[in-house]
């Protein structure tokens, strides 16, 4: 049995998007030298198949949208969880699908299919496109970094060629690893395969974390979320608000103070790297309120660089999450900071 549905089921309004920022650039950069220099490690635990897939079509469908591509996903009936890590397998999916939307023409389709093979014990993720496709001569040195198929891709298209060399990488961490299949002019599927079994096919019934929905909460929060990314603050925003809760929108550090002195948001959602004000100056200025100074806040960060939790602990965040920040992960952060959960005071850190 194939559960087989749109993008348009998961988001209903529609979302602004703009071309994704330097941070993003950086950001892979910095997870391919932490990785090749062997210092990347895995959070591996119990996860749903069926949200990592939809986590990952929710950070390219503002992207989809604006270039009118149809997204789609398909999961075996019979699959349900694996073991990984929840952030590394997402940045998997999220590069070979923002891939796929990018080469792919206006009004193309894109998906992602999840099969399972339990003789072979191995789950294989395939995102496929209706694309511009790879001539065969070019697959070869399509993994490598800062490689994109030609020249005149490179200035047709944005991105520096990081992307597929990550995926690569990321899946070699898992123990697994990355096949394509392309015809120019045609499309092409990119497939993820990793270890599995049928004793890990069970998706966790409760996260590791409390993650309420918005009819757990007996009143969704208030929410202030503050990322200079467009298409991130408009996903975030869509997809809490969805949760019931109020959102107020941040575009800088200063923004971000703003908004919390008018609104007196339960939760502020703060991304570190911002302009004018970055995000840990604009944490300590709260901090340093004593009107608001009590505010919960959650920090973000694209770089992930290592110090950065110590760092953002230290200004003041209750929290820490690295990008890409899943809407369970994010629920479950905003639950763990609210008022009335364990006692914890700015600079702790949070316990996994």
């Amino acid at each position: 049995m194939i559960r087989e549905v749109s993008t348009g089921e998961m988001i209903g309004r529609s979302v602004t998007f703009l071309p994704w920022k330097r941070s993003c650039i950086l950001s892979d950069i910095l997870d391919l030298a932490h990785l090749e220099a062997g210092k990347a490690v895995l959070d591996a635990q119990a996860l749903d198949v069926d949200i990592l897939c939809r986590t990952a079509l929710q950070f390219v469908q503002p992207r989809a949208q604006a270039k009118g591509i149809q997204l789609f996903r398909s999961v075996a009936g019979e699959v349900e969880g694996l073991r990984g890590d929840e952030r590394r397998l997402t940045q998997i999916l999220t590069n070979l699908l923002d891939n796929a939307v990018k080469f792919t023409p206006s009004g193309g389709r894109v998906g992602l299919e999840v099969t399972a093979d339990a003789t072979q014990e191995c789950i294989i993720f395939t995102v496929w496109d209706t694309g511009i496709g790879i001539a065969p001569e070019d697959m070869d040195r399509l993994f490598q970094p800062f490689t994109q198929v030609d020249g005149r891709l490179s200035r047709a298209y944005e991105g520096i060629g990081l992307g597929l060399t990550l995926v690569r990488r990321l899946a070699d961490m898992h123990g697994g690893s990355v096949s394509l299949e392309s015809t120019v002019g045609q499309g092409s599927r990119f497939s993820v395969s990793l270890p599995w079994s049928p004793a890990e096919n069970v998706a966790p019934r409760t996260p590791r974390a409390s993650a309420p929905t918005g009819s757990r909460w007996a009143r969704p929060p208030r929410l202030v979320i503050a990322d200079d990314h467009e298409s991130t603050l408009q996903l975030y925003a869509e997809l809490e608000g969805q949760q019931g809760c109020q959102v107020a929108l941040a575009r800088t550090g200063g923004e971000a103070v703003a908004q919390v002195r008018a609104t007196r948001p339960e939760v502020a959602i703060i991304d570190v790297q911002m302009p004018e004000l970055d995000g840990l100056s604009a944490i300590r200025q709260i901090r340093a309120d004593s009107e608001i100074g009590a505010t919960p806040i959650i920090a973000l960060t694209a770089l992930a660089m290592p110090g950065d939790r110590e760092r953002c602990l230290a200004a003041g965040a209750n929290a820490y999450l690295a990008k890409p920040v899943s809407l369970r992960m994010l629920l479950a952060a905003i639950a763990e900071v609210l008022p009335g959960s364990a006692t914890r005071h700015p600079g702790e850190e949070t316990p996994d």
